[in-house]
């Protein structure tokens, strides 16, 4: 008896909506095989999930996009105001661009319909551990003593809004941008940098978003924003200038390797995303905890030991989960969030394949490499049977000539 109580623990909640009858049964077909892992629920349209949802906690909702009455996106938003810990999916047989557009801030990851089983558990599996780390209680206090997470930029929140319909044009995201004289100025400067390496002078942020593609534009936006709410900010325990660089040295070779090893577009977007912001979490404790943090930097030094492991044992988390925490409150997309988390520690990673932490974790590596004089603590060390699992090991030549290929990424950006 004892048993079996421990095994039903272990299930995790998986509601599926989906209007077709013959979609859920084809789900529950599928996913047989593993409903020793999974305890599967299914309703047929969005009134009756939330109605479920009322009398029982799911870990996570997959739902359909096109549903008459009550669509996914409308679902998943009500999903996402009165159950924030509830992981969402989306589904759907829709064109991955309409869907995806549609999907920006409401569902934390989109799958294209049919979709292999095996694929499937593994995106569900994923998605209850980043709803274990959302409510972790030990992270959740740790956090809580930080201070003032910061909210998520209006700017951006804007842009999201404006990205979910689907008719949405260049021209409109780059009017939202124009509105913020600030954060337009720093676009067109990044953008006219040797950092993305264009030979023509881009005077607008409507060329802007037109060369850079609307996914690396909202990365940018975010990031700008973020380092912007903390600029002037006395007794830091390290430069932000120093942060700031090796964000943006990270972001854009994180993406520069993505794009040299897979042709899909959502991998390399996250790649970039994630190497902008994988040391976000160092920002949140150096701000709010000064002299901890400085503590932190003298362990690590002193002990030859990364700044991470010194983190870990002062704060009772490093900065790689306490970035991902904050990216996740926010509802960026989940390989983002893993890629955030897992980025000192891929051994604990469940993936073996090539994905967005894999190009964020030799991005990280071969920027420390090349510039050690810009690093905030000790680095861990080189993950070498992480790359070796994933097959690219060999890949790190012709990565260092991507690294070196680059322009240098001046100093007063």
């Amino acid at each position: 008896m004892e048993a079996e109580k421990r095994a039903q623990k272990k299930k995790r909640s998986v509601l599926f909506v989906d209007d077709e009858k013959r979609v859920l049964d084809g789900l529950r077909r599928m996913l047989r095989p593993f409903r020793k892992s999974l305890e599967l629920h299914f309703a047929l349209n969005g009134k009756d999930a939330l109605e479920l949802m009322n009398d029982k906690k799911f870990d996570v909702v997959v739902s359909d996009m096109r549903m008459p009455g009550m669509d996914g996106a409308e679902f998943l938003m009500k999903v996402k105001e009165r159950y924030p810990e509830t992981m969402r999916i989306i589904l759907s047989g829709q064109t991955s661009q309409e869907a995806t557009l549609r999907a920006i801030g409401i569902a934390h990851q989109f799958l294209d319909k049919p979709c292999e089983p095996e694929k499937l558990k593994h995106v569900l599996e994923r998605a209850v551990f980043i709803k274990k780390l959302m409510t972790h209680p030990k992270l959740e206090k740790i956090v809580a003593g930080i201070g003032a997470l910061p909210p998520l930029p209006d700017i951006y929140k804007e842009i999201q809004t404006k990205l979910s319909d689907p008719d949405v044009s260049i021209q409109e995201i780059a009017e939202i941008i124009e509105k913020d004289l600030s954060m337009s100025a720093k676009i067109l400067q990044l953008v006219n940098s040797a950092f993305f390496g264009h030979f023509s002078h881009v005077e607008s942020p409507v060329k802007a978003v037109h060369l850079l593609g609307l996914e690396t534009i909202k990365s940018l936006v975010l990031t700008l924003r973020i380092f912007e709410q903390y600029e002037g900010i006395e007794n830091m325990p390290f430069s932000m200038k120093d942060l700031w660089m090796h964000s943006l040295r990270v972001g854009q070779l994180s993406k520069l390797i993505a794009g040299s090893m897979t042709e899909k577009q959502s991998i390399i977007d996250d790649a970039f995303i994630a190497g902008m912001l994988h040391d976000i979490g160092k920002l949140l404790l150096g701000v709010n905890k000064p002299q901890k943090y400085q503590d932190a930097l003298e362990l690590a030094e002193n002990e030859s030991i990364s700044i991470y492991e010194a983190e870990t044992r002062l704060f009772g988390a490093g900065h790689a989960e306490i970035g991902g925490y904050l990216i996740g409150l926010w509802g960026l997309p989940g390989p983002v969030i893993e890629a955030i988390v897992y980025h000192h520690r891929p051994q604990k990673y469940p993936s073996k394949e090539f994905d967005a932490l894999t190009a964020v974790l030799a991005a990280d590596f071969l920027e420390h490499e090349k510039y050690p004089e810009n690093k905030i603590g000790n680095p861990s060390p080189f993950q070498e049977k992480h790359f070796e699992e994933i097959g690219c090991l060999e890949k790190f030549d012709e990565w260092r000539r991507i690294r070196d290929e680059g322009e240098e990424l001046k100093d007063e950006l």
